[in-house]
């Protein structure tokens, strides 16, 4: 009678048994939100496309012979549309795919560089102000009343023009210009996180304010960072499009998407392909990126993590 009752008590109950696992559940999560797994496969064949471009692209890009200038797309009932050009040819006979191709490394370094060198300012600002607070909150939020008082665009036009619009010049414009949503969010998840106990136990045993804020705010403030950081990278490849349309971002030869489209603008009644082709390019590459952002929240959500 005793061993059965021993053997009853150390066998595990069927509740734990059936329990999915924290991983398990994430995954499920993960692979049950259609505009998280949409944005994942659409950005990472567009970051493949643009690792391994040299190998994908059937042309090269700079590559001009005004022989060909403007083969439209195969889809067109044209004779000149040949499968050799599959997206056409631009009007300085340059093969559209390779361009558009290439494009995509652009578009993703200027991205994801403007939005590192932003998220590095911005939640610098938005941590030491929501974690100190008093004078340091008021000065961090007098400096992000003073930047969100500048009209970015306006801004970034001035400077680039002023400066030069190379490559990394236009990075490191946006990366100073776009970082006040890292500083207003991190500065608000800070001031929730700062006043739990757990931030109060480490204040306790004495641990240094850096070890507080590396060790027990961040780790729980980095859900809205990767979120925020999403939404700035898409932004970011949005301002660079709009600067090298205006003829002040990328400069030519260059296949910037936003390039591409200004350099097609003239043609876009008789050729809209020549703006349709990279104005879709740019469509689904920031669709992707907000979508990731946006899974990313839904899935790491604090009411999903039990």
């Amino acid at each position: 009678m005793a061993d059965t009752t021993a053997s009853t008590s150390t066998a595990p109950s069927a509740d734990s048994v059936l329990a999915p696992s924290p991983g398990a559940l994430m995954r499920r999560r993960m692979f049950g939100h259609y505009g998280f797994m949409f944005g994942v496969a659409a950005l990472l064949a567009i970051l493949l496309i643009a690792l391994f471009a040299p190998l994908i692209a059937p042309h090269d890009p700079l590559g001009q012979d005004l022989a060909r200038k403007l083969i439209p797309p195969i889809w067109h009932d044209d004779p000149k549309a040949t499968w050799v050009y599959p997206l056409g040819t631009d009007m300085f006979g340059r093969d559209y795919l390779s361009r558009l191709i290439y494009g995509a490394r652009i578009s993703l370094l200027i991205g994801f560089a403007a939005m590192v060198i932003s998220g590095v300012i911005g939640t610098a600002l938005g941590v030491a102000a929501g974690y100190f607070g008093g004078r340091v909150d008021m000065v961090v939020n007098f400096i992000i009343t003073t930047r969100l008082s500048m009209p970015v665009v306006l801004v970034a036009l001035a400077v680039v023009s002023l400066v030069g619009n190379s490559l990394w010049i236009v990075i490191w414009v946006l990366g100073l210009l776009i970082w006040d949503r890292f500083a207003v969010v991190m500065r608000s998840s800070t001031q929730q996180v700062r006043g739990l106990d757990y931030v109060a136990a480490a204040q306790a045993l004495g641990c240094s304010t850096t070890r507080v804020v590396l060790s027990e705010i961040m780790p729980n403030i980095v859900n809205n960072l990767i979120v925020v950081a999403t939404v700035e990278m898409a932004h970011a490849i949005i301002l660079e499009a709009a600067l090298s349309f205006l003829g002040l971002g990328v400069q030519p030869p260059e296949p910037s998407w936003g390039l591409m489209i200004s350099e097609g603008k003239g043609l876009m009644f008789f050729e809209p392909w020549l703006i349709g082709i990279p104005g879709t390019a740019l469509f689904v590459l920031i669709l992707s990126i907000n979508l990731l952002g946006d899974g990313i929240r839904d899935v790491t959500a604090p009411e999903n993590r039990n």
